[in-house]
C-alpha cells in the first residue's frame, strides 16, 4: 500500500521572544487575534507545472531557489524519478508532463483549489495558537504538490507540504477507481476533504516535530496517553475542529464510542491490555481500520480505540487539574500519573 504521509527531515527550533505567557488556559478561550502569524500556502504545485512551459534549466534554478530543500525532497523522495544529478534527470521530468495522468490529476486538483484562502485562513488561526503556548517555536512554511498520490503530507527542514491530489474530496473520481481504492480503502479516502487539510498538518507537526513518540513508549497505557496527549494538544489548537474529524471518525462512531465507553474501558482492562507491550497484540487498537475485531456486534465499533480512549483520559486529567498548562502536559511522560490521577471511571452515555 501506498504511504499517505512522508516524514524527510526534522524542522528545527529557533528562539522567539515575541510572546510571553503566565496564566493557566485550560477551558477558556485564548485571544490570538495579535499575534504575529500569517499562514499563505505556497503554490509548489503551479511553480512546478511552469517546468514544461519554461526553459527548464532556468526553471529549475529559479525553483530551488525559491524552495530550498523541498525541491529536492520532492524530485527524489515524494514522486521519486530519480536524484537531482542524474543525466535523465530532465528527460525524467518531461515524461511526467508528457503523461494524461498528470494533466487529469492537474486538472482536477487546479478545480478543487482556485485558492487556499479558507485553508490559509485555519492555519492561521492553528499556528497563532501554537505560538500562544510555544512562544519559541519556528513555524514552518507550508508548501501544497501534485504527488501522483504518493504522499498526503511531508515534512522536512523548514517545511511542511499538502498533497493536494489527497485533499480532493470523499467522492473524487480518482479515489472510486479499482487501484486507489486498493490503496486507499473507503474508510480512508472518505477523509481526504479540504476540510481535513488543517488537521492533517496540525497533527503531522504535532508527531513528527514537536512531540514525536519516545522509544519507551511501549505498552498500551503509554502509547493511549501518548496519543491522547496529542489529541488534547490538537483541541487546544483547533477549537473549532469537530472532534470527528481530528480523530478521523464518522459521526455514528464518535455516537458509538460515548454510548460505549465503560464497555470499551472494562474490556481493556479485563484483557489485561494496559500493560501488554506485544505489539502484535495492541496494534489494532491503535492503528487505521474500518473497525475494531473483537470489540461491538455487526463489525460497528470504532477503530483506533486507544486512541480514542486516551483522549478522554487525558480531557478527564486536565479537567481535574486546571492549573497544569498545556506545555507542562505534553511534557509529562509519567503515563501511570496521569492515568491515576485523572481516576477515569467512564459511564455510558454520561
Amino acid at each position: 500500500m501506498m504511504s499517505y504521509s512522508l516524514k524527510t527531515r526534522l524542522i528545527c527550533l529557533s528562539f522567539y521572544t515575541c510572546l510571553l505567557f503566565t496564566a493557566c488556559t485550560n477551558n477558556k478561550k485564548v485571544d490570538v487575534s495579535n499575534i504575529p502569524v500569517d499562514v499563505k500556502i505556497e503554490r509548489f504545485d503551479h511553480d512546478f507545472d511552469l517546468l514544461h512551459t519554461k526553459p527548464l534549466t532556468p526553471q529549475i534554478a529559479a525553483l530551488q531557489k525559491k524552495y530550498g530543500v523541498f525541491y529536492t525532497d520532492f524530485i527524489e523522495r515524494i514522486i521519486k524519478i530519480g536524484s537531482t544529478t542524474d543525466t535523465n534527470y530532465y528527460k525524467n521530468l518531461r515524461d511526467v508532463f508528457a503523461g494524461k495522468a498528470y494533466t487529469d490529476l492537474k486538472q482536477d486538483v487546479d478545480a478543487a483549489y482556485k485558492n487556499t484562502d479558507k485553508q490559509d485562513a485555519e492555519l492561521t488561526d492553528a499556528f497563532r495558537r501554537i505560538k500562544y503556548y510555544y512562544p519559541q517555536k519556528r513555524l514552518p512554511k507550508v508548501y501544497a504538490y501534485i504527488s501522483g498520490f504518493q504522499a498526503q503530507t511531508s515534512i522536512g527542514d523548514g517545511y511542511f507540504a499538502i498533497g493536494l491530489d489527497l485533499f480532493l474530496g470523499a467522492d473524487s473520481r480518482f479515489y472510486l477507481s479499482p487501484s486507489l481504492i486498493e490503496a486507499f480503502p473507503r474508510y480512508i479516502s472518505r477523509r481526504f476533504t479540504p476540510d481535513n487539510i488543517a488537521p492533517r498538518v496540525v497533527e503531522g507537526i504535532a508527531r513528527e516535530d514537536m512531540f514525536p513518540e519516545n522509544d519507551k513508549t511501549t505498552n498500551l497505557l503509554s502509547k493511549m496517553i501518548y496519543n491522547g496527549k496529542i489529541m488534547y494538544f490538537m483541541d487546544q489548537v483547533l477549537p473549532n475542529v469537530p472532534d470527528s474529524t481530528k480523530i478521523g471518525y464518522t459521526n455514528k462512531q464518535i455516537k458509538w464510542c460515548a454510548d460505549y465507553k465503560s464497555n470499551i474501558w472494562r474490556y481493556f482492562l479485563e484483557e489485561n491490555l494496559l500493560y501488554e507491550s506485544d505489539y502484535q497484540k495492541i496494534q489494532k487498537y491503535l492503528t487505521e481500520a474500518p473497525f475494531t475485531p473483537g470489540i461491538g456486534e455487526d463489525n460497528e465499533s470504532a477503530p483506533k480505540l486507544a486512541v480514542w480512549t486516551g483522549w478522554q483520559i487525558v480531557k478527564q486529567y486536565m479537567e481535574k487539574h486546571p492549573n497544569i498548562t498545556l506545555p507542562q502536559l505534553m511534557a509529562d511522560n509519567d503515563a501511570q500519573k496521569i492515568l491515576n490521577e485523572a481516576k477515569y471511571r467512564p459511564k455510558d452515555n454520561e
